[in-house]
Order: structure tokens, then sequence, then C-alpha cells
């Protein structure tokens, strides 16, 4: 498909997912904690493509919790700029240039969250925070 052809649509959104974690699995670095977590492929990516929907289009029928999620997982800090870099060659290669960049300002936003939801200790800057009272 012509990355000028291509809309933001449900579809779409899957055919995305669907590529962007063909390519998590074989990282070398993402791929293992993939495998270990996900038994149902064809379910993940369904329930992963409905996620994304509800961001980015509005289609609510996503439930679920990514935070509980990925706290099952082990995950590292670190991890999220690999997925953020695969995420941003399989969504410039699918989409225009405003749609990808879109996207991948989406996701860097999402991962933020995340990261913070799972890594962030308010104890660990309590310290700082206190030197500069």
């Amino acid at each position: 498909m012509s990355a000028q052809a291509l809309a933001l649509t449900p579809a779409s959104i899957r055919e995305l997912v669907g590529r962007f974690y063909a390519r998590a699995r074989e990282d070398a670095e993402l791929g293992p904690v993939f495998e270990a977590a996900v038994e149902d492929w064809d379910h993940h990516l369904d329930h992963i493509a409905l996620f994304w929907s509800s961001a980015l289009l509005g289609v609510g029928r996503f439930t679920g919790s990514p935070m509980i999620a990925h706290r099952r997982n082990p995950i590292t800090p670190r991890m999220f700029d690999r997925w953020l870099a695969l995420w941003g060659e399989t969504t410039d290669e699918m989409f225009p240039g405003e749609i990808a960049q879109a996207l991948q300002a989406r996701a860097a936003r999402i991962g933020e969250s995340l990261k913070l939801g799972l890594f962030f200790n308010p104890a660990d800057h309590a310290g700082a925070a206190a030197e500069r009272a």
C-alpha cells in the first residue's frame, strides 16, 4: 500500500499494529519480552488495534488497563526508546508524513505516561526536592 493513499482508519490501524508487532517480535531486545507475554497473537493484535483506534480515532471499544498489562512484564525504561524507534519506522512506511508524525507523537506521549507510571518513584526524588527547598 502506498503511504500517500493510506488514511487513518480502524483497518489501517490494525494493519499498522500487525506490521509493528512483526518487527517487534523479531527485535533482539523486544522480541523475547513479547514472545513470553503473548500467547494468542491474533487476539493480542486485535486488542491492541482497538486500543490505538480508541486513542487515535475515539472509537471507544477498548477495554483493559495498559499500565497493569505492562507491569506484568520484565521491561525497562530503555525498551520504550526501542519501541518508539520501531513504531516510527513502521508509521513512516505506512502513512504520509503528517499522519506518521501525529502517530509518533501520540505514541511518545503514551510511552512517557507508561514509563512514569511504571518506573517513577517519588521517594527517589524527595531528597533532591528537599535540597532545593
